[in-house]
């Protein structure tokens, strides 16, 4: 196994794409394209739902593991004008369909979701309402710090139809969080979980991290033995991604010595991965570990576990607008992004412009590429068509797949692709191969992380 870390240790992207960002056509993307897009998924099968997620850029302080697109500040005036921001945002979207959107996934991420006050992230969510209606089969969920995370917090959202909290851990070595700026004991995490379940919330999740500066395979082992004693219904058990060429500063407060070697890595995740197994995890997709009562492993069971860009979830919608700066929307025929400053983004909104910067278009080819590489990442298998083999090359996702079945990580047969269990830990590098963009124009710089 670590000749096979060493191998397929490269510099690839997670998938929650495709294509993959750094790929977009932005020439021929413009925002009438986009809105037509939007307008085409909606009207194809309105009664579907939409997905909405919603960026929350505020932190009170810097963790220096994050890679996410945040705004660091104290001060909480921000958090009405922003507020505002993003339901004249959602208007504008609403104002592009005919009838009032059925709205079945809402996420809230950031930054730091929980910097806003218990009032006005109800208010937030409220406004959203307003202007569609709930779904039956609702998945409202939020991104909880558990040291800023009240009840108060978890009894608001509650109100307003959310269920699913997850909750950042990362590890509980002191070393460890020091070197990442997020100083976080075990009883806060214990209190928000224990809130969580006492409120009503029927899925609560922990993120751990392996492969953070400092941490060893002791560290992680503790990490999971007090995670499993909360019992979360979901984990995600993720490997540092470190860009700090993409992160600016954010991700230089060590050296690049401080962090575990590849094979140490594999090490973490080899031992974290039996261990969550030993405890009654099942292993869902890449990083993510549910108990067999949650929605998340169920979905994978009967076939309709999905991914986008708000990670894992039980169910798809064609359609999801994400709302906020930098926030990421996919109309199934399309992606775009928001633009990442918020005075632009506030600016924009306040005159009327859905605030999009940049996008894609998907081209037939890149429709089918998205298909299988969604069956790979979320069923472990996919089989293509002839009249498929008409529009992309599959000759050469053959021949790029051919070591991976060498060293055993995939098995094919005719037209049909199976990951093995020795190659769900590579299930990246196996999504590589279907990426066409990627091997027709290798990236002259290191843009991605590495696969392990």
């Amino acid at each position: 196994m670590c000749e096979l870390v060493q191998k397929y240790n490269v510099p690839g992207p997670r998938y929650t794409s495709y294509p993959t960002v750094p790929y977009w056509d932005l020439d021929s993307f413009s925002g009438k394209k986009w809105q037509s897009s939007v307008l085409r998924a909606f009207e194809e099968n309105p009664s579907e739902g939409i997905s909405i997620y919603i960026h929350l850029p505020f932190c009170e302080s810097m963790c220096t593991f994050c890679g996410c697109h945040k705004r660091i500040t104290k001060r909480h005036e921000v958090e009405v004008p922003y507020i505002k921001a993003v339901l004249k945002e959602w208007q504008l979207y609403v104002d592009l369909m005919e009838s009032k959107p059925v709205i079945k996934e809402l996420h809230l991420g950031g930054g730091t979701p929980t910097f806003f006050s218990p009032e006005h992230l109800k208010m937030l969510v409220e406004g959203i309402l307003q202007l569609g209606k709930k779904a039956n089969d609702i998945e409202f969920s939020f991104e909880g710090h558990p040291n800023n995370t009240t009840k108060a917090h978890l009894q608001a959202l509650y109100e307003v139809g959310f269920r699913r909290v997850c909750f950042g851990v990362q590890d509980y070595n002191l070393t460890v969080q020091r070197a990442i700026n997020r100083i976080q004991p075990f009883e806060n995490v214990k209190n928000v979980t224990e809130w969580a379940r006492q409120i009503g919330y029927t899925s609560v999740g922990h993120d751990i991290i392996y492969g953070l500066p400092f941490q060893n395979c002791d560290d992680v082992e503790q990490t999971i033995i007090k995670t499993n004693a909360l019992k979360p219904d979901r984990i995600a058990f993720y490997s540092y991604a470190h860009v700090p060429w993409l992160k600016g500063n954010g991700q230089r407060g060590y050296n690049e010595s401080d962090l575990p070697s590849s094979v140490e890595k594999k090490a973490q995740y080899e031992m974290g991965k039996r261990m969550l197994t030993e405890f009654g995890y099942k292993d869902v997709g890449m990083d993510h570990f549910a108990l067999p009562t949650d929605d998340l492993y169920k979905a994978l069971v009967n076939g309709t576990l999905h991914r986008n860009f708000m990670g894992y979830t039980p169910s798809k919608t064609r359609l999801m607008i994400g709302l906020g700066v930098s926030s990421i929307s996919d109309s199934w025929y399309g992606f775009a992004q928001n633009v990442k400053n918020v005075e632009e983004y506030e600016d924009l909104v306040a005159h009327g412009v859905i605030p999009i910067f940049r996008g894609h278009i998907l081209s037939s080819e890149d429709q089918v590429l998205r298909k299988h590489i969604l069956n790979i990442m979320c069923q472990f298998n996919t089989t293509w068509s002839e009249e498929e083999e008409q529009v992309a090359d599959f000759q050469k996702i053959r021949d790029n797949l051919s070591e991976l079945q060498t060293d055993g990580l995939v098995e094919i047969e005719d037209s049909t692709i199976r990951v093995t269990e020795k190659g769900r830990p590579f299930v990246r590098n196996i999504s590589m191969a279907f990426d066409l963009k990627l091997h027709r124009k290798k990236p002259d710089t290191r843009i991605f992380s590495m696969t392990v």
